[in-house]
């Protein structure tokens, strides 16, 4: 009778690695032929002897989760195999991210290409959330797109699975210059408006073609935004604010500019809609499902 150790082995021996697609520090990823199916692949050798929460033990249950999600905008996880203090995910491959095709197109997205980008990012969004799974890390570079134009969210290496009530989270998730600014100031509590957040930092970025808020540390990503959206207050854009642990009543008073100067060529609608998703208050942040259904998005849902 085979043991678990040759069982293991079996299915690890069913991808033959080609050439290493990237490094970070959760892990590697192979593009790997499935010998089974003749197909191209992704995988992703990711190590479990971390203490930290980025993959903690109780990964595997979450992986569990995602390998039950199946959407059209949410990449494929094919397989999963556990050996030796390592956790192996496969998944559907696609050969350009969003910031390689941003990169590419040296400008940025406009019109229905634009349109159509979002709706299926907030729809694959809608999904997760709907499944109680916060992405909590997504930025261009974690978002594919296939040659035909579907777009899949990906890189769920710091997903976590929501649970009520509300486990306290580590802060030190989500790229910084997507991070909202609930994690900045130090929420420990915050909802899966944080990816919302991401999104409209994202749609902001293919809009103009260049990062929204650009900052080098978590102070200077914190100015970055109150240059922008105006520094938040108690009275008007985020009661509370002043209560969250790395809030501070020295920082700057700035007024803020108005979208349309920071993304000249994204219409009224568009702009509404980035305004929506950028709300200080978590609580008023439009979630992905009322997103979906902005006016914005009537073209493509013709």
């Amino acid at each position: 009778m085979p043991t678990a150790a040759s069982l293991t082995q079996q299915q690890l021996d069913r991808y033959q690695r080609m050439d290493v697609l990237g490094e970070g520090t959760y892990g590697v990823v192979y593009r790997c032929l499935d010998k089974t199916t003749n197909r191209i692949c992704a995988l992703k050798k990711m190590r479990l002897d971390r203490t930290d929460e980025g993959i903690p033990q109780t990964a595997l249950r979450e992986v569990s989760i995602l390998q039950e999600i199946h959407h059209e905008n949410i990449v494929n996880l094919c397989d999963v195999i556990c050996a030796e203090g390592k956790l192996y995910l496969v998944f559907e491959f696609v050969d350009q991210d969003l910031k390689k095709a941003l990169d590419k197109r040296g400008g940025p997205f406009t019109g229905l290409s634009l349109k159509r980008l979002m709706y299926q990012m907030l729809d694959g969004l809608y999904f997760c959330h709907r499944h109680r799974i916060v992405h909590r890390d997504l930025k261009p570079a974690n978002i594919l797109l296939t040659n035909d134009g579907t777009l899949k969210l990906a890189d769920f290496g710091l997903a976590r699975a929501i649970q009520v009530p509300m486990h306290t989270y580590t802060h030190e998730v989500v790229t910084l210059w997507y991070r909202a600014p609930e994690i900045l100031l130090g929420e420990k509590h915050y909802s899966p408006a944080v990816d919302v957040w991401s999104v409209g930092c994202i749609m902001g970025e293919l809009a103009k073609g260049r990062v929204m808020f650009r900052g080098d540390s978590e102070i200077g990503q914190l100015y970055e935004v109150f240059q922008v959206l105006g520094t938040p207050n108690e009275a008007t854009t985020w009661p509370g604010v002043t209560k969250l642990p790395d809030y501070r009543d020295v920082f700057p008073k700035w007024a803020g500019r108005h979208l349309r100067e920071v993304i000249p060529g994204l219409d009224a609608d568009g702009i509404d809609l980035i305004y929506q998703m950028l709300r200080y208050n978590p609580v008023d942040r439009i979630s992905a499902k009322e997103a979906l259904r902005h006016r914005y998005f009537d073209e493509v849902r013709q």
